[in-house]
């Protein structure tokens, strides 16, 4: 993921997918794309033109791109937390309670699968590709690089 911060130290664009080269993967019946060249020619657009690069995101836009987190993907995130905590602190059953919440309360998110899988990395590609060919949600999100809005004169300088 890629996070475009300017030299005042503002987001610009929020986290999205960052490859740097376009590849299609087959993983059984399903496939796995990246966008790398779309995202290089914007962000290189946006390193020669700064702020008045058509893909720097106004304000505006970049709220629009980040929705609020749930109740239930905040409490998720907790959940992932406390499961953390118990592993690094030796108590692998109040850990798997927890990362199991985790996964119960926001299952499309993969970080919260990932953590657990490492601590069983012989299985791990296997539940990886068990879970890929079961979901229904793109493993990445779709790159979304359309030029944003021309900004408001109160956000130019």
């Amino acid at each position: 993921m890629g996070i475009w911060i300017d030299e005042r130290g503002r987001v610009v664009r929020p986290a999205e997918p960052a490859w740097t080269t376009n590849d299609s993967m087959k993983f059984g019946a399903k496939s796995l794309a990246t966008e790398g060249q779309l995202y290089v020619a914007a962000l290189r657009d946006w390193v020669k033109n700064g702020e008045h690069s058509a893909y720097a995101l106004s304000d505006e836009e970049f709220a629009r791109r980040v929705k609020p987190r749930s109740a239930a993907e905040m409490e998720a995130d907790a959940s992932f937390k406390l499961a953390v905590w118990f592993h690094e602190n030796g108590n692998n059953e109040l850990s798997a309670k927890y990362f199991a919440r985790a996964q119960q309360l926001n299952p499309d998110d993969w970080n919260y699968h990932r953590q657990e899988w490492s601590f069983t990395p012989q299985e791990a590609g296997k539940k990886w590709l068990e879970k890929f060919q079961k979901s229904e949600q793109p493993y990445y999100p779709k790159l979304d690089m359309s030029p944003a809005a021309p900004k408001p004169e109160s956000q130019r300088q």
